[in-house]
């Protein structure tokens, strides 16, 4: 409500100090859309001070788009010509991160408006001049007028799911204190001696571990796109919101490994294990407040020597006897590696944190290789990475492509039409199409009938108005506030009829106030917005009509494929049977699109036949194996398996089965079916996985060979993951016997 009103008040005083202080229509019309554009088609993010700054910053694209705009409206063609460039220049600046997305239709409206006869390269000053008031007055109102509250930080929602992740750090090392369990034991109740005090404060500590496993799921969710508003999503290609999203999936990804360390820690006593637990929950509690700048820029170096530690402790000889259990020896190995994993995600996400601060990080010591190099953003400079984001997305696969092209072959056709029948008030029919036309073909159909009935409705309601008021601009002006506030706050309020309706009367308030009007002004809006609807439809139709839905299936099925492929190799590398293929950084290229598509098909309606598989858990299976990927080559030297062929082999067999998994998941997306777990083989290649890691439990000969348990048990996770990707259908209601 503050929003509608704040522009309404900056709209209409500009135009009415230009029209009527200043008898300069020209001015007033580019004043009052100039305000309209960037306050009523436009979202802008942040707090009062940086919405104001937003719009200061807008004016000189302004400028540059309004003098393209005039000097193109000397033809048609040209026009058209220039709208395609200019619309897709526009819509694909959406790649740049969520702000841009919010300025994109305000910013095509400053080309849509001067792009229409009369041509007149001398009114161009008069125009930048009307620009200049309506944007620099809104920007004032932002501080002045109800200014709206700060929205909260994505660093602030960073450091409380790193605070509730480190609370689940404490259970993690609490539970792997626990004594060890008899062999029959399944849980906690069934552990030996339970009148042992030491197991009784054990059990009383992890009894609870739902609570901080649930809270710490709460708060990771909380950290995913579809929760966070659109404006205040790390989207950009910056490195600080790279590095912000890099520190929300670390800390998911630490999570994760502290989530199964909770499910196995209990009656497996492990103290070395414990004490990287703690270091890990630690590590998170300074990444708290060192991401939203509440204290200097975490340091690393504390987790470092943990891990340091931990991979000496866990190589030397034991201390204790080593469990002569099979099934206790590879709990215990396996409980470690899960652990180290937790810690290393922890350190990724101190590193990242920091990279988002601004502080000094090691330098790249692989800059041409970036598998080998997650944090190559840090490196780089800022053009390189917005050039590196729109090079990227310059593909037909990118559903930010998808939706330039089509918004701008939509906006040049109407542009051309509009021309050839020349219409009066042709940018209505662009802007019909701007305002209407949806992502995917059924939005813009569910649409496209409430703002037709929404328009016709409003122009039966203007007809008899223009008629029965005649030429009185004194009464139009009076009547301009009222209906421009009630139409920007039903629109949002009551739907897309509502404000398309009474939009239609605002426009009618307007235009009678810069030049004498009768009631055939309601029938030209009626039919510009009709040819607008049936050109945006048409463009829907023919230019990827499915929207996000067809390309995230395509995206998640390659995403399966090349996350097959890059586990494989990360296998291979460390076995030293290759020196890197770049299939894990094709991984996290076709990671980017996945991303995007899934984003957007949020934000559409629902196909029925994309129900089905788990997008998300797909998501997270593959940022999983890229996450572990880069952790695992990070940590462990190319080649340090060389002189293990028999382990190597073993190690090429798991991850052949798990990226068989992996792809037959892939071919059944492909499919448009969901299989299941007998298909994929998960049980099969699980038992596999256990008995191997079983038979390498007992002490190594050469603590190398730690880097084999650690692979496993990362392929083990991965089989995890995918399993959630194609949930089993619920079994069908057994009926009652009624036989005697």
């Amino acid at each position: 409500m503050h929003r509608a009103l704040r522009v309404t008040l900056v709209a209409c005083a500009s135009f009415y100090v230009c029209r009527y202080g200043l008898h300069n229509a020209t001015t007033a019309t580019y004043a009052l859309f100039g305000a309209v554009a960037t306050g009523a088609l436009s979202q802008l993010g942040g707090g009062p001070r940086e919405r104001s700054r937003t719009l200061l910053a807008v004016l000189p694209a302004a400028y540059a788009l309004v003098a393209t705009g005039t000097l193109l409206a000397v033809h048609a063609w040209s026009a058209a010509l220039g709208m395609l460039v200019v619309g897709f220049a526009v819509a694909y600046g959406s790649v740049g991160g969520p702000r841009l997305v919010g300025l994109a239709n305000g910013l095509q409206l400053f080309y849509i408006l001067p792009c229409f006869p009369p041509y007149q390269p001398e009114a161009l000053l008069a125009r930048l001049a009307g620009v200049t008031v309506g944007v620099v007055l809104l920007a004032g109102a932002e501080l002045v007028l109800w200014p709206e509250r700060t929205p909260v930080r994505y660093q602030d929602r960073l450091a409380r799911a790193a605070d509730v992740v480190a609370r689940l750090a404490d259970t993690a090392a609490d539970a792997c204190t626990a004594p060890r369990a008899s062999a029959g034991a399944t849980d906690i109740g069934d552990a030996v001696d339970p009148a042992d005090a030491a197991y009784a404060d054990a059990a009383r500590r992890t009894a609870g571990a739902d609570g901080p496993l649930a809270a710490s799921r709460v708060a990771v969710d909380s950290l995913r796109p579809s929760r966070v508003p659109v404006l205040e999503r790390p989207a950009s290609a910056s490195a600080v919101d790279r590095a912000l999203t890099h520190s929300a999936a670390a800390l998911r990804y630490t999570r994760t490994q502290l989530a199964r360390v909770v499910t196995l820690g209990v009656g497996a006593p492990t103290p070395e294990t414990a004490v990287l637990l703690r270091a890990t929950a630690r590590a998170l509690r300074a990444a708290a407040p060192g991401v939203c700048a509440r204290a200097p820029a975490p340091d690393p170096a504390r987790v470092e020597e943990a891990i340091a530690g931990f991979e000496t402790a866990r190589a030397e000889p034991a201390q204790e006897p080593w469990p002569s259990s099979p099934e206790a020896a590879e709990a215990k190995l396996r409980l470690g590696c899960i652990a180290l994993d937790a810690a290393e995600g922890a350190r990724f996400l101190l590193l990242a944190v920091r990279i988002s601060r601004r502080a000094p990080v090691p330098p790249d010591p692989h800059p041409q290789d970036r598998w080998r190099s997650p944090f190559w953003y840090a490196h780089m400079s800022t053009p390189k990475l917005w050039w590196h984001r729109f090079r990227g997305h310059l593909t037909p696969r990118s559903v930010y492509f998808q939706n330039a092209l089509r918004t701008a072959s939509a906006l040049a056709v109407a542009r051309l039409v509009a021309g050839a029948l020349d219409l009066s008030h042709g940018f209505w029919a662009l802007l019909a199409t701007l305002t209407l036309m949806r992502t995917c073909a059924a939005d813009t159909r569910m649409t496209l009938r409430p703002a037709l009935t929404g328009t016709l409705l409003g122009a039966l309601a203007t007809a008899p108005l223009l008629f029965a008021i005649g030429e009185r601009p004194a009464v139009y002006a009076a009547v301009l506030p009222v209906a421009m506030l009630l139409a920007f706050t039903a629109g949002p309020l009551l739907g897309v009829a509502w404000g398309q309706g009474l939009f239609t009367v605002v426009v009618a308030m307007i235009f009678t106030q810069l030049a004498p009007a009768d009631w055939r002004l309601a029938e030209t809006r009626l039919i510009d917005v009709l040819i607008g609807a049936a050109v945006g439809t048409l463009a829907g139709l023919c230019a990827w009509p499915r929207g996000g839905g067809s390309e995230l299936r395509r995206s998640i099925s390659d995403l399966l494929s090349d996350s097959a492929l890059a586990l494989q190799e990360t296998v291979a590398v460390v076995a030293g049977r290759a020196a890197g293929t770049g299939a894990l950084q094709r991984a996290q290229h076709t990671l980017t699109f996945a991303e995007a598509s899934y984003a957007q098909f949020q934000a559409e309606r629902h196909d029925p036949v994309m129900d089905g598989p788990n997008w998300q858990a797909a998501l997270l299976a593959c940022q999983h194996t890229t996450r572990g990927a880069e952790q695992l080559l990070t940590r462990c030297p190319p080649g340090s398996l060389a002189p293990w062929p028999r382990t190597v082999e073993r190690l090429e067999r798991d991850a052949d089965r798990v990226a068989g998994a992996f792809r037959r998941q892939s071919h059944g997306l492909r499919q448009r079916r969901r299989p299941d777990r007998a298909e994929l083989r998960l049980a099969e290649t699980e038992e596999v996985l256990l008995g191997e890691r079983t038979l390498a439990a007992h002490p190594p000969a050469d603590p190398l060979l730690l880097t084999a348990t650690d692979l496993s048990v990362w392929l083990s996770g991965l089989l995890d993951d995918l399993a959630a990707v194609s949930p089993p259908a619920p079994e069908p209601a057994r009926t009652a016997d009624r036989t005697p």
